[in-house]
């Protein structure tokens, strides 16, 4: 085995040590000590490769599951939403991504610099994929063309997130079709 496959494996176990601990006993918890004797390395390894625990935990949860939630082209901006809202709430709404992921919001809340790196590898790339959708169904009339598309996004994501970390209430499919409902309501095209 060569020595990049082998410092690949090593990161791979270390994030997966780093991502069962935090479901086990919570982010706050969470230890360097207790990632590097559970995936058998010494401290140093850790700290080469991430200089803090939030930074180690940020790569463990973008790692381990952020991909699926591009938007289709269809000729139904609704429908091509309400797919791509449902596979995030199915993500969000369970274990292990929801939990990891709030205690990660969390924690960009107190570090700018997990929130920089979060905001830049996962909030920017998202938005910016439901955008061009937007703007796609805006140019084929699906949407007035007056909407404001980036205020259009964060209504569409307030709720997600309001229910995530501020009420706890159940993230379902009917409630998704609501926000949806509500929000074309106001953006369709105008007679």
């Amino acid at each position: 085995m060569n020595a990049r496959r082998r410092s690949d494996d090593r990161t791979a176990t270390i994030m997966q040590a780093a991502l069962d601990l935090a479901l086990e006993a919570g982010y706050a918890k969470l230890s360097m000590e207790a990632v590097a004797a559970r995936a058998g390395v010494g401290k140093d390894t850790i700290y080469r490769r991430w200089p803090s625990k939030a930074l180690l935990f940020l790569d463990a949860v973008l790692s381990s599951r952020t991909t699926g939630l591009e938007h289709p082209y269809t000729d139904d901006i609704m429908a091509d939403l309400r797919e791509v809202m449902h596979r995030a709430v199915d993500l969000l709404a369970r274990p292990p991504w929801g939990p990891l992921y709030r205690d990660l919001i969390g924690e960009a809340q107190h570090s700018p610099e997990v929130a920089a790196a979060l905001i830049e590898r996962f909030i920017r790339p998202q938005t910016a994929d439901t955008l061009a959708r937007l703007k796609a169904a805006q140019e084929q009339g699906q949407l007035a063309p007056d909407v404001d598309l980036d205020l259009a996004f964060e209504i569409l994501s307030g709720p997600l997130y309001y229910r995530l970390l501020i009420t706890h209430e159940p993230l379902t499919p009917a409630y998704l079709d609501r926000v949806l409902q509500a929000v074309f309501a106001g953006m369709g095209p105008r007679s």
